[in-house]
């Protein structure tokens, strides 16, 4: 027999969650309305309509492709400076894992008093994907193929000349398996900025929506900042594998 698609399956996953969810938003949780059917949220999104999430989204996109663009080119100027210069390794490494160790909810009100309008959650969703872009430009930098790296070297070249002839074009699976993850990240930082002061977006729909226990319109806010998240992220491994036709599946 043939065996079916690998979409079949998280078809058929992605149905039994939903038929699951549906039985346990009207038996379950049909009293306390913690968890609303899908039915009641689709329709909440539909009355809510364009009007009502385009702004926000807007708003929210913004905030979130600004950091994750800085974010991403502090993390490769990072990288490169570390392959290039060993010696800056351990104080630069110490300085992006505590970047990443910094608690958003802590250094949020922070931000929001020494900057104004969007630039508190653009540092946020910065803050947010620079490690995870270093190490991936880290691990593909540092694995370049030695023989070539020889190569170069015998021929005259220097570190520049193997960076620009061997490690860049090595470490670009590497480093968009960083961006996929980067993407997502962005989306939470902007939103959780949002969280601690805005006048619109997403996470100030949210919050809004749940003060005034709007649930299906919460579930429903959430589901679509769940989709962009999700779309960022296929949308970067597309560009990753169009661009790195020779890597492995795996490493995309």
């Amino acid at each position: 027999m043939r065996r079916p698609p690998q979409w079949a399956f998280g078809t058929a996953g992605l149905l039994t969650l939903l038929a699951a969810w549906e039985l346990l938003g009207r038996t379950a949780f049909a009293d306390s309305r913690a968890v609303p059917p899908p039915t009641a949220v689709l329709g909440q999104l539909h009355d809510d309509g364009f009007g009502f999430y385009l702004p926000n989204v807007e708003t929210t996109l913004r905030e979130a492709g600004l950091g994750w663009l800085w974010g991403n080119a502090i993390a490769i100027v990072l990288a490169v400076a570390l392959v290039q210069v060993p010696l800056l390794e351990q104080a630069l490494l110490r300085l992006a894992l505590v970047s990443y160790c910094l608690p958003v909810i802590a250094i949020g009100p922070v931000l929001a008093v020494l900057f104004s309008d969007d630039t508190p959650k653009v540092i946020l969703a910065a803050l947010s994907v620079i490690f995870t872009t270093l190490v991936g430009a880290l691990v593909g930098l540092r694995g370049a193929d030695r023989t070539s790296l020889d190569l170069i070297r015998a021929y005259g070249g220097g570190k520049w000349t193997q960076l620009w002839r061997v490690r860049l074009r090595a470490c670009l699976p590497s480093l968009f398996a960083g961006l996929r993850i980067a993407a997502p990240a962005a989306m939470l930082g902007a939103i959780i900025g949002e969280y601690l002061g805005a006048e619109s977006g997403l996470g100030v729909a949210m919050i809004n929506s749940q003060q005034s226990l709007a649930v299906e319109r919460t579930w429903g806010i959430a589901l679509v900042a769940t989709a962009l998240s999700g779309a960022a992220y296929g949308l970067t491994a597309l560009i990753g594998r169009l661009l790195t036709p020779w890597a492995p599946r795996a490493a995309r």
